[in-house]
């Protein structure tokens, strides 16, 4: 018979399990049993099972579950410690989710029938392993799990479906693979197998190698496989760290069980839909609500009112937010901000427009909607879950005020303009991606965004370096560094190769009319696709090597005006 009771002998409790998240309802319990039957009694994982149950009756999953299993069973109870090589059952009329290393149990908010407690399960377990979380969604009707799957997927977990065909009721399954959703798909007594081949392969590098290539560098070996993301998506990973590059490619090597960079990368060439999901794999960011507590509190108590102070008479603050991801830390500003103005004797005396830029569309679509998976009140408290956030059904939508706020917009900080005359610019946890040579580059064209008397706000591991001199360091410890005032910064240091350096040229260019057809012109043809141009395409300028402008097309206007003084016809 199950125990409730859990063994803690020789057991070292304080590091994470890696767990295994497995989520069923109608015809589950047949794929439920297949799945555990096949999983070696040492994995080393943590298997936490998730069943839609009828709240009224005991449950006798746990008593059949452990009769093909020789992996200990248990029916979760509160506070829980999770242990390897060991199964957790939720009991009836429970929720269940994981915090750190135990297992939480909650009372269902929804009437029976409306409950989503595989969303719960797996978004927790986003939030508590990250990319070392694993989900398997198996039979069920309705869709619970897809947004769940979502939550494991966007921090780079590993994402199991049960192939539809071989489920009982294959609406669970359909709709997380829909959703594209789904790293790995087969039948139930198939998937252990994969799942434990994948953590194999993943955890051993030295086998992507080819053995003709041991004594080439990652970066040779990588790329092949750089240039194939350019030409696709025009990003340039060449100046990411090789380490990170490194994981993301061998998971997805993992996933379709490929053993050789060079089949690997044979295999991008031939498949345009694998070098797109590895460019989104390459783009996962992670991030959370009010992220080190410390630091958002130094900001509202600080570093605003700071701001605030100023001498420059600017009402309107403007902040961006480099690499947003899903929005949080765009949205924890606002929250901050608001809160922070809600104390003052004019609430409504400075407002703050904040630009969230990233360069995933994917997660800048999730950051528009709004929305965020039930598992969000961990990181944020109560009252700012009541003030800022209306619950639903299935997940948090933030308020409207706070999403006026914040513009989202899909920008690649490498190559695109950046956003200027700002007063505040948080980037955490983006330049550990990159190498050296990327963060001087970055961190100059940030110092020409900001005002004067800027911030600038980094991630715990990460710091100004060598570049003192455009930053100097409010609170080192918390990494808010404040703007420098230098009139000019030159040399490799200033912006990226996509600027150009000016031209010296200051010649005036006469331009001959353009040829305008007439309708007496023989190719009325040539006179309509004129007409259409001029009409319909959008405006542009056409610029030789130095930058001079040779044409103009549309109204400009627009978009660019001649600077005061002499003419200058040079686009820069």
């Amino acid at each position: 018979m199950f125990d409730n009771t859990v063994s803690t002998n020789s057991k070292d409790l304080s590091k994470p399990v890696r767990v295994v998240g497995v989520g069923a309802s109608a015809g589950g319990l047949e794929a439920i049993q297949q799945f555990l039957a096949h999983i070696p009694p040492d994995s080393g994982l943590a298997y936490v099972v998730v069943q839609h149950l009828d709240p009224t009756q005991k449950s006798l999953l746990p008593v059949l579950l452990e009769r093909i299993t020789v992996m200990s069973v248990y029916e979760a109870t509160q506070n829980m410690p999770i242990e390897a090589n060991c199964v957790y059952v939720v009991p009836p009329n429970w929720e269940l989710s994981i915090v750190n290393n135990q297992l939480k149990l909650s009372r269902p908010i929804e009437p029976r029938g409306m409950r989503l407690s595989i969303n719960v399960l797996f978004s927790s377990l986003a939030s508590a392993r990250g990319e070392s979380a694993i989900a398997v969604v198996l039979s069920g009707m309705g869709s619970d799990g897809t947004l769940g799957l979502q939550a494991i997927k966007a921090v780079g977990g590993l994402t199991v479906v049960q192939e539809p065909g071989s489920a009982q009721f294959d609406a669970m399954p359909n709709s997380a693979i829909v959703a594209g959703c789904a790293d790995i798909i087969g039948p139930p007594a198939n998937l252990p197998a994969l799942i434990l081949g994948y953590l194999k392969q993943v955890s051993e590098p030295a086998t992507v190698i080819d053995a003709d290539k041991q004594s080439d560098s990652p970066d040779e070996l990588l790329k092949p496989i750089i240039d194939t993301l350019k030409r696709r998506t025009r990003h340039d990973f060449s100046l990411y760290k090789v380490s990170t590059l490194m994981r993301r490619v061998r998971r997805r090597m993992a996933i379709h069980r490929i053993e050789l960079l060079s089949l690997y990368s044979d295999y991008l060439q031939h498949n345009p839909q694998e070098v797109d999901l590895l460019f989104k794999e390459l783009l996962i960011g992670v991030t959370s609500f009010f992220r080190d507590p410390t630091v958002w509190d130094y900001l509202a108590e600080v570093s605003l009112p700071a701001l605030l102070k100023r001498s420059t008479g600017e009402k309107n603050l403007r902040a961006w937010s480099v690499g947003c991801s899903t929005g949080e830390e765009a949205y924890s500003l606002a929250m901050v901000f608001l809160e922070m103005m809600h104390k003052r004797p004019d609430p409504h005396e400075f407002t703050l427009q904040i630009f969230a830029s990233d360069l995933s569309s994917d997660a800048i679509a999730i950051a528009r909607s709004g929305k965020f998976p039930m598992a969000i009140n961990e990181n944020i408290s109560p009252q700012r879950l009541e003030s800022f956030f209306s619950e639903h059904d299935q997940h948090y939508q933030i308020n409207q005020n706070i999403r006026d706020m914040v513009l989202f917009a899909q920008h690649d900080a490498i190559l695109d303009p950046p956003f200027t005359r700002l007063d505040l610019i948080i980037c955490r946890n983006l330049l550990i991606y990159f190498d050296s040579n990327l963060q001087r580059r970055l961190l100059p064209l940030f110092h020409y965004s900001l005002r004067t008397g800027g911030l600038l706000v980094l991630g715990s591991s990460e710091t100004v370096g060598r570049l003192t001199h455009l930053f100097a360091a409010v609170q080192a410890k918390l990494r808010v560094y404040s703007r420098q005032n230098i009139e000019g910064i030159d040399g490799p240091d200033f912006l990226l190769t996509s600027f150009p350096p000016l031209t010296k040229s200051t010649k005036e260019h006469t331009l001959p009319p353009p040829n305008t057809p007439s309708l007496d012109d023989s190719n009325l043809q040539t006179a309509a696709d004129q007409v259409l141009l001029q009409v319909y395409s959008p405006a542009a300028v056409l610029v030789n090597s130095d930058g001079d402008i040779v044409y103009f097309s549309g109204r400009t206007g627009k978009y660019l005006e001649p600077a005061a003084g002499k003419a200058n016809w040079n686009f820069h």
